[in-house]
């Protein structure tokens, strides 16, 4: 079996992290490298949270990208609230001295494409914080895209509530103009015209609650992952339930992860998609034509319904591949 090529762009984060964690450990994927934007914490700090988790998965051979800082237009608001100041839940694990953060995220990407598309062997972008990486590598190099094999985001909510306005999910609300460009531009560039972007929503990452009881079935593993699994999981509850009242935290970023491993985890449906970055009250909403009103063609890929205990079993083996 061939591995999927993969570049993660991403905004670590606790569920960042344990996305990289299951990631790294995937027979599927052979990641070329990890970009960074701000969203959960300032992307300075999320790309030293990517290098410790390299560290703690022993792979240093995988290059950091620093990317973009501020969203295009809007003020960056972050999430540490939920996330902790330290971004991997008031953990405060030491800082990686001997490990080096690239510059120019952006310009990584485009690069990557390019030479993607020379060799004609597609490079999938998982993108697990808001697009802005995407919408400046949409905005300065487009004809890179034609060596993207799929873009899988986890963002945005079709049928359900938001999760930081009442209809808007955060990825999408910290940069909407971003996420309006990267939509449009699967709906108008002549390079994506046979692609769609796969939306990862709360639709689906809101039926994958972490219960106290897959925190200890996971936990029962007994190796190193498993305990940091559980450590990063207990604070992720704390903070969702302090919110939300819920008893566990979705896994938002590692259900995208998940996804691309093993495709029949999702079910998904083909629909025109937009961002909404006019109106005040629903600023940053997807706007998903479930039943196909503006009668336009599909830009996107919607998951709909998870197999919740397929995911589980993909968690659980991807901790059980460290050993």
């Amino acid at each position: 079996m061939n591995a999927k090529k993969v570049i993660i762009d991403c905004d670590p984060g606790i569920d960042d992290a344990l996305a990289l964690m299951l990631a790294l450990r995937s027979p599927e994927l052979e990641i070329l490298g990890i970009t960074v934007v701000s969203g959960n914490v300032p992307a300075k700090k999320g790309a030293s949270n990517a290098q410790k988790v390299l560290h703690w998965m022993n792979r240093p051979d995988i290059p950091v990208y620093l990317g973009e800082e501020l969203p295009l237009v809007r003020p960056y608001v972050d999430a540490m609230d939920t996330h902790g100041e330290d971004g991997l839940g008031e953990s405060h694990y030491p800082e990686i001295t001997d490990g080096t953060i690239n510059t120019d995220g952006v310009g990584f990407l485009a690069r990557t494409l390019h030479e993607a598309a020379q060799k004609e062997e597609p490079v999938s972008i998982i993108a697990l914080g808001p697009l802005t990486n995407l919408a400046r590598l949409v905005q300065n190099d487009p004809e890179s895209l034609a060596g993207l094999g799929e873009l899988i985001s986890m963002g945005g909510s079709c049928q359900s509530h938001g999760n930081c306005s009442p209809v808007a999910e955060y990825n999408y609300w910290c940069d909407p103009h971003a996420a309006e460009i990267v939509y449009r531009a699967f709906e108008e560039l002549p390079v994506l015209q046979d692609k769609q972007i796969h939306m990862v929503g709360l639709d689906v990452t809101r039926k994958v609650l972490c219960y106290p009881s897959v925190i200890e079935r996971m936990e029962k593993i007994g190796t190193p992952p498993a305990t940091l699994f559980a450590d990063l999981m207990r604070f992720f509850s704390k903070s969702q339930k302090a919110v939300f009242g819920w008893e566990g935290g979705p896994l938002h970023d590692p259900l995208t992860i998940a996804y691309l491993i093993d495709p029949t985890v999702l079910t998904t449906k083909a629909m025109f998609t937009e961002i909404d970055i006019r109106s005040v009250q629903s600023y940053g909403r997807t706007n998903c034509d479930f039943f196909g009103y503006f009668k336009k063609e599909p830009n996107s890929n919607v998951a709909v319904e998870v197999d919740v205990e397929k995911f589980w079993d993909i968690i659980e083996q991807g901790i059980r591949n460290y050993g």
